[in-house]
């Protein structure tokens, strides 16, 4: 499997630059299972408590807004560069407020169960102090995506996961 490089022409935020986070959970989900339901963008607010919405706009692309600090929104245009079913999805901001790129990997780890490795490259916004700023209020993308990963851990082992996975391509 390609890993996803972040100095190729396709990424918004080259290495070495920006934050980089890298966090991940095992869930015991088979990983096409788990790649279905991230793939539909859609159903990522359901476990992503900073996410407003998601609308797909193509195959490749979709639209997503984000609730920041204080009340504030945040939002861009995101495109797919690279995707292996059941395995990845790479993605990179296109335009926007927020210039990241990163990918989640669904790899297996024991009998039924799946590692789900999230990682991400982006330019805060108003630079390091806006990323300390964001830490101290909890708000940091780090924070948020441990967090979404719990989340996502619930909600998959509860079956309420593949519940949606059979409304939706039914």
């Amino acid at each position: 499997m390609s890993e996803p490089e972040f100095d190729s022409p396709v990424a918004s935020v080259h290495r070495g630059e920006g934050v980089k986070v890298e966090k991940h959970v095992t869930i015991n989900r088979p990983a096409m299972e788990l790649w279905k339901f991230w793939r539909n963008f859609e159903n990522l607010p359901r476990i992503m408590k900073h996410l407003e919405s998601v609308s797909i706009l193509s195959e490749t692309g979709s639209y997503w807004v984000a609730k920041g600090l204080v009340g504030t929104h945040f939002q861009w245009d995101a495109e797919i560069h690279n995707e292996i079913p059941g395995e990845l999805i790479a993605w990179r901001s296109v335009k926007g407020d927020i210039n990241h790129a990163g990918s989640v990997r669904f790899r297996a780890a024991g009998p039924g169960a799946t590692a789900v490795i999230v990682e991400l490259r982006y330019e805060p916004p108003a630079g390091k102090v806006g990323a300390t700023i964001a830490k101290l209020f909890g708000e940091e993308p780090g924070q948020q995506i441990e967090s979404d990963l719990q989340r996502f851990k619930k909600f998959m082992e509860s079956g309420q996961g593949a519940a949606s996975l059979t409304r939706n391509d039914g």
